[in-house]
């Protein structure tokens, strides 16, 4: 796991499930890249409650141990934001403007954050599908670690 020194201020971008589970697995193909990334990006990273659901569901079913990701949590480096009710039509929007990939709730609640946060940077490594969402103006993603060979 990468390590926790919190260089805080405002969230530098978004995470996303697959790069939280890279973080805490070394045997993850792209551990390294995502550690590379954290340690040399400020912290916090935001997320949302419906990417920590997806998260210790799948880190529950593969490593069954959940205490690196509550430390990232705890420490501050990894944040929940909030989505509120009212907020849902919008989700539920990008939802159907993508139904063609199909965008799962938890990526339409990560692009409905960024246009309401005004973040642009993920920290993913589903760059299939954030490669392909848009932002307001039609603005792209940046998406770290960049593309790699496993």
């Amino acid at each position: 796991m990468p390590s926790v020194e919190l260089r805080a201020g405002l969230p530098v971008g978004l995470i996303d499930t697959g790069a939280i589970l890279a973080l805490v697995d070394r045997s993850d193909e792209w551990h390294a890249a995502c550690v590379d990334v954290y340690n040399h990006k400020r912290l916090p990273w935001l997320t949302t409650e419906a990417v920590l659901t997806e998260t210790f569901h799948l880190v529950r079913r593969s490593l069954r141990d959940d205490r690196a990701i509550w430390t990232l949590l705890r420490s501050g480096a990894i944040r929940m934001s909030i989505i509120a009710n009212e907020e849902l039509p919008e989700i539920h929007a990008l939802m159907a403007q993508y139904a063609d990939r199909p965008m799962d709730f938890a990526d339409a609640t990560l692009v409905h954050l960024a246009a309401r946060e005004r973040l642009t940077v993920i920290l993913t490594i589903d760059h299939d599908d954030f490669s392909t969402y848009r932002l307001p103006n039609r603005k792209k993603f940046t998406i770290l670690p960049t593309r790699h060979r496993g």
